[in-house]
């Protein structure tokens, strides 16, 4: 493969010199094509020719004098090596020097993909043809110092190559080129064929019927593509809304509503397969009423009695029937038996494997979620020098708008003022005495926020054993929501007791401000979510014997979820809004409140495990939970662009997305999967209400089902032996998880090896660099030698031999 023809410069041009005043021939391309390495030995051997020693460069014992400096590359003013013209035309000449910088080397590089293209169809090479077809090498050159006509020579080569491809050639060959929109459009014009030419085709009959419907439907299709891609840009929620709190507040303030983003796609996911096997259906064949349905009165927005009760809302709605064949309700509660052979729609079955497989898929969506955060936050073999690559290669030159380009610029500066702020944090050290001292300051202070979540929980607990001591009935059920109110304001008031104590330990990073924050707050949301999991399964089931207690459950959850968002309207208002007013009429300070991301996003982690708690006892609180999250969204934004004003010390968020999954995955996620496979598998259902009335537990829903598979008939008899073998039998399951941890712990050594493997190739990449510069070093203290001696060959030519006469009489 040849280099850059560039290299025919490889050779001072000076008068004495009459080899380079030729124009070198094409037969010797092959000479002029060489590799750097191959020109330096050449130019060793001319200088050895002379008697001219290549050495090392010695160290320095003491003054230069005159001789000395032979040997060694001139500085400029500032330090930086000064190399001669040849030296700097030959690494004009390298590939890594015309790639990007220059328009002509760029129109010269792809005007030689355009010949090679030509010669691949079938055109004759350039050996083939005679010496006055074939171009001069200097046509091909990369200098970066081009004139404009030089310019213009090879613009109009590249175009007549371009002229000689496909269409298809032509297009790939001008979307690759590394230009701007408008070069490209330009030489998409000139390199068209003329219209002459297409209307002498036309009538020639050369362009057939079906060649132009051919065409016509490429286009067709063409823009069809690019139509739908336009439309599914403009799908994706929030584009537009995203990047302008990125550009203005950060990638901080930015994961929040990153994250809000995901849980709303995670609530989707979960919602679709509940509706359509289990909502749906139900709602097609709904059971008859047991008794006289409340009017709807308003209060069941709050509290969620009433009429929402009786509705697809609640567990206690949902039947024990088979839907797809009539089955009136036995007058003893018994569960229909269904004809012998048939295999009907069981709703009991249906409504436990539809939420253990929404379940299984959020399991595994989220796991891929948090891996795939992992690798994008944490990649092998990164590092934090990206300084350069912001400010060189950030800035999109597609974008031509006026709205856009403002977007963009304050997304980049906002990103360089975060690596500079991260670069300043690690420059500062603290002394061994007041490392002592903030180690007591952060002790007493999570002694204090260990001791606050303490007296929260007591609270919450001796609130929740007064509401059992005292029973409400359905006329005061707007009492009920006390013990949601109580826990909702021990919600709000902890982590602002929490801000005012964190501000004694005066964190240097604000990232690890924020992770403490994230710290206290979740530790006092999950101690207060397992009181109340204990207040529902351990302490209401035995309290609610002859009622519908799953009916109970979902109603606290509902109601939590309910008064949790009213409360994070008033943080809203009270927190930003008032306090932004309160701070520029009474204290006169411009400056407005900073956005809460710890608090804001331990709100969002707290609400969707509501909504996981109490999925099996409410099917539609996810469709809540959507609804939520959508009214956050706007009301957020709007706050956070009229009440909040960007981090004073800006820090860059690159973990943020990837901590958050994984707080929501296993704090979060796997309390949940463990409360509801205890109430699934110990706790006995209700005997009045619900799909598992008549058994002991949900889980014998799935014993029943295999009973009945076994008197079906042969044809299902593998549906057994898959129940009876890989879910009852434990050995499957441990087998699966030995496979799983075998499966981690080699991704951990390949990515440990990864890892070594990229040091190498560092160290590797340090040591070629070293080696250009000894490289370049040689090759410019070649050309000095070779100068001087010619200048003293040239000094010995022209002086005259009577002045030499007279100088060896003197001596």
């Amino acid at each position: 493969m040849s280099q850059s023809p560039a290299f025919v410069l490889n050779v001072l041009e000076t008068p004495e010199d009459p080899e380079g005043s030729q124009e070198p021939s094409p037969y010797d391309e092959s000479e002029v094509h060489d590799s750097f390495h191959q020109l330096i030995q050449e130019q060793s051997r001319w200088v050895a020719e002379e008697g001219l020693e290549l050495q090392q460069r010695q160290p320095e014992t003491g003054a230069l004098g005159a001789s000395g400096s032979d040997h060694e590359t001139m500085l400029g003013p500032e330090g930086a090596p000064v190399y001669s013209m040849a030296t700097l035309r030959i690494l004009a000449s390298m590939p890594s020097r015309t790639i990007g910088r220059s328009r002509g080397a760029i129109i010269s590089q792809y005007y030689s993909r355009t010949v090679k293209l030509r010669r691949r169809a079938g055109r004759p090479q350039l050996r083939d043809m005679g010496r006055s077809a074939r171009p001069s090498l200097r046509l091909y050159d990369l200098e970066l110092d081009s004139a404009v006509l030089e310019e213009e020579e090879k613009r109009g080569l590249l175009v007549k190559e371009l002229q000689g491809l496909t269409a298809a050639q032509r297009d790939h060959m001008l979307r690759g080129m590394p230009l701007s929109l408008a070069e490209k459009r330009c030489l998409r014009e000139e390199s068209r064929p003329p219209r002459g030419k297409h209307r002498a085709q036309r009538h020639r009959g050369l362009l057939s019927c079906c060649d132009q419907l051919r065409d016509s439907c490429v286009l067709a299709s063409h823009n069809l593509g690019l139509a739908l891609l336009s439309g599914l840009q403009a799908l994706m929620p929030w584009h537009y809304a995203l990047k302008r709190i990125g550009g203005r507040f950060g990638s901080s303030v930015l994961s929040y509503f990153l994250f809000l983003k995901t849980l709303l796609a995670f609530n989707t996911l979960l919602l679709l397969p509940l509706l359509a096997f289990i909502v749906g259906v139900q709602a097609a064949f709904p059971p008859a009423p047991t008794g006289p349905v409340p009017a709807f009165t308003g209060l069941e927005l709050l509290t969620g009695g009433g009429y929402l009760t009786h509705s697809v809302m609640y567990y206690g709605y949902y039947s024990n029937a088979t839907l797809n064949q009539p089955c009136a309700s036995p007058l003893d509660g018994s569960q229909c038996t269904p004809e012998a052979g048939s295999l009907p729609y069981s709703m009991p079955l249906a409504y436990l494997f539809t939420l253990g497989a929404a379940f299984f898929i959020t399991c595994i969506t989220l796991v891929y979620s948090m891996s795939r955060s992992f690798g994008e936050s944490y990649r092998v073999g990164s590092t934090s020098g990206v300084h350069a690559i912001t400010v060189f290669c950030s800035w999109d030159y597609k974008v031509t708008q006026r709205w856009a380009t403002r977007l963009q610029h304050d997304n980049i500066r906002t990103q360089l003022k975060e690596l500079l702020a991260e670069w300043q944090s690690r420059q500062h050290r603290r002394s061994a005495c007041g490392q002592l001292r903030r180690v007591a300051v952060l002790g007493l202070v999570w002694l204090l926020c260990l001791g606050t979540t303490l007296g929260c929980t007591l609270a919450v607990y001796t609130f929740s054993e007064l509401m059992i001591k005292s029973p409400v009935s359905a006329e005061r059920e707007a009492v009920l929501l006390l013990l949601p109110l109580v826990v909702c304001l021990l919600n709000l008031g902890g982590p602002y007791l929490f801000r005012i104590l964190a501000a004694l330990e005066r964190h240097d990073s604000p990232v690890l401000e924020v992770y403490v924050a994230i710290c206290r707050n979740l530790i006092l949301k999950m101690v207060t979510l397992g009181i109340l999991c204990y207040h529902w399964l351990g302490r209401r089931v035995g309290t609610l014997k002859d009622q519908c207690w799953e009916n109970f459950v979902g109603q606290e959850l509902y109601r939590l979820m309910v008064m949790d968002f009213i409360f994070t309207l008033l943080d809203t208002l009270l927190g930003e809004l008032v306090w932004r007013l309160f701070s520029e009429k009474q204290l006169k300070r411009k400056g407005k409140p900073e956005f809460d991301i710890a608090g804001n996003v331990l709100e969002l982690i707290y609400g969707q495990t509501l909504t996981w708690l109490g999925v099996l006892f409410s099917p539609l609180l996810p469709a809540m939970q959507i609804i939520k999250l959508l009214l956050l969204f706007y009301i957020k934004k709007a706050s956070l662009m009229a009440n909040c004003q960007a981090p004073r010390r800006p820090w860059k968020a690159s973990h943020m997305s990837t901590v958050f999954i994984s707080l929501l995955c296993f704090p979060s996620f796997l309390g949940a999967a463990v409360f509801l496979c205890y109430a699934v598998w110990q706790v006995k259902p209700s005997s009045t209400c619900g799909p598992f009335r008549t058994l002991d537990t949900m889980y014998e829903a799935g014993k029943v089902w295999v009973r009945r598979l076994e008197k079906a008939g042969p044809r299902v008899s593998w549906l057994p032996w898959i129940h009876r073998y890989l879910v009852e039998d434990t050995f499957p399951i441990y087998l699966v998880s030995a496979l799983l941890l075998a499966v981690i712990y080699l991704n951990i050594q390949v990515v440990k090896g990864q890892r070594k493997v990229i040091c190498l190739l560092k160290e590797q990449i340090s040591n070629e660099g070293e080696d250009k510069i000894f490289l370049i070093n040689k090759l410019q203290r070649v050309y000095e030698r070779k100068e001087k001696s010619r200048a003293g060959r040239t000094e010995e030519a022209v002086t005259p031999p009577a002045l030499l006469t007279d100088g060896w009489d003197a001596q």
